[in-house]
This record gives C-alpha cells, sequence and structure tokens, in this order.
C-alpha cells in the first residue's frame, strides 16, 4: 500500500525512462488497486507488464470492496498475485479461498503468482517443508497447469519480509529446492522445471547476487526495494547477468 496515483505515475515514468529491458529477464510490476490503470496507460506499448496485488474469488456479487477477475481482465491487467503473507496473515485469508482464487484466476487466462511460506516459528519447529507442503496442496487443489509458464510460485519466508532479514543462500535453496520437488509429485518433473520459482523476502541490490545464483530461483519477489528506483535498477541488472 504504497504510492498514490499521482505518484505512482511519476514512478512508472521514471522506471519506464531509466531501465531498459533486453534478453529474457522480464519486470512485472504490481500497483495498488487505485493506480493499476495510471501505470497500465504508461506501460501501454512497453515490455513492462502490469499486474494486480490481489483478486477475489468471485465474478461478481454482493462482496463489497473487493475486485474481481473480470474487473481486471476489462483493464487489461492479465496478472494477479495470491496468497501473498499479508494476505494470509494481516487478514486471515485461508487455504480454501486461496485456492478458489488460483481456479478463478486461471480459467479466465490469467497468469498467478502464488505465494507460500513459513512464519520464524513455524521455521524454529521445523516444520518449513510440512508448511510448504500444506500450502501447495491445499492451494493448487483440483488445479490443472495446462501452461506452465501461467504459473509462478513465490517462495516468501514470512519471518524475512520487511524485517531486513534474509534468508541464507543455503535456506532459500533447500526450500525452493523442495518446492520444485513438491511440484514435480503433482505434476511432473518436466512441469515443474518450467515453472518459475521466485524468492521473495527482503532481498535488495546487496544480497540479490547471491539468491539468482541459486539454481532453483528463477527471479524475485521484490518489496520495499522495488520502490527505491535505483535500487530496483541494479537489481534488475544482477537479474539479467545471472538468472
Amino acid at each position: 500500500m504504497n504510492k498514490v496515483p499521482s505518484e505512482a505515475r511519476v514512478f512508472a515514468r521514471e522506471l519506464l525512462k531509466n531501465l531498459k529491458l533486453n534478453g529474457d529477464t522480464k519486470v512485472w510490476v504490481f500497483p495498488p488497486f487505485v493506480s493499476l490503470s495510471v501505470v497500465k496507460e504508461i506501460f501501454t506499448g512497453s515490455e513492462f507488464v502490469v499486474g494486480a496485488q490481489n483478486v477475489h474469488s468471485q465474478r461478481s456479487g454482493a462482496f463489497t470492496g473487493e475486485v474481481s477477475v473480470p474487473m481486471l481482465k476489462d483493464m487489461g491487467i492479465d496478472h494477479v498475485i495470491i496468497g501473498h503473507s499479508e494476505r494470509r496473515h494481516v487478514f486471515g485469508e485461508t487455504d480454501q479461498f486461496i485456492n478458489e482464487k488460483v481456479k478463478v484466476a486461471l480459467s479466465e487466462g490469467m497468469t498467478v503468482i502464488l505465494c507460500i511460506g513459513e512464519t520464524l516459528d513455524e521455521r524454529k519447529n521445523g516444520k518449513t517443508f510440512d508448511v510448504l507442503k500444506d500450502q501447495l496442496t491445499k492451494d493448487l487443489e483440483d488445479v490443472k497447469i495446462e501452461d506452465p509458464d501461467k504459473l509462478v510460485i513465490a517462495y516468501e519466508p514470512v519471518w524475512a519480509i520487511g524485517t531486513g532479514v534474509v534468508a541464507q543462500p543455503y535456506q532459500a535453496q533447500e526450500a525452493m529446492a523442495y518446492v520444485r520437488e513438491r511440484l514435480g509429485e503433482m505434476y511432473s518433473k518436466d512441469r515443474s522445471e518450467k515453472i518459475s520459482c521466485l524468492y521473495g523476502g527482503s532481498m535488495n541490490k546487496e544480497n540479490c547476487q547471491e539468491l539468482f545464483l541459486l539454481p532453483d530461483v528463477d527471479g524475485g519477489l521484490i518489496g520495499g526495494a522495488s520502490l527505491k528506483l535505483d535500487e530496483f535498477i541494479e537489481i534488475y541488472k544482477t537479474a539479467s547477468k545471472f538468472c
């Protein structure tokens, strides 16, 4: 919940002017709902992709204050983040609700960035893999992946989000390797290798290189560092070299 529409307009213009995309490294930007149309208009005709931070599970109805998949699609928005840790832990979204969102978004041809991850207590109690398995199993229940490009998994250890604490490379790799292994069991090894997996959790220009070098990290879900234009550009440059 950062940048009012006027600030988002300025930021998007600066990003477009100062960050030249090259190669296969993609940049997807997820502004708040009120800034979607502003940012989408600025990035029209460029390779920048604009997505939404959240969506409801129903296509329409008496759900005051919510935003539906058809509403996003009508704006030309085809990417959405689902299950972010703040949606789970601040707003109490359940795996069942997240599963409903994933299914309706995919059924409408959207690309879903599904966020999963454990809390500090769960990690201390040795439950990291159990939590990841449980979330993947429930969030993707009855979800068929026809096109692996339509699903992106973002591993975000809750204890590392907004805290300045980043998972050690071995911690990130073992968790993300497990995620890909689990996806292979749910679908197929070939399919799991084609699904992009991102690391999210206090990634910045200082630590991004060692994370991007990990074999099961295909990119980053950048939070606070994405609000700083110069830093985000540095992260992009590093990603374009190593991802």
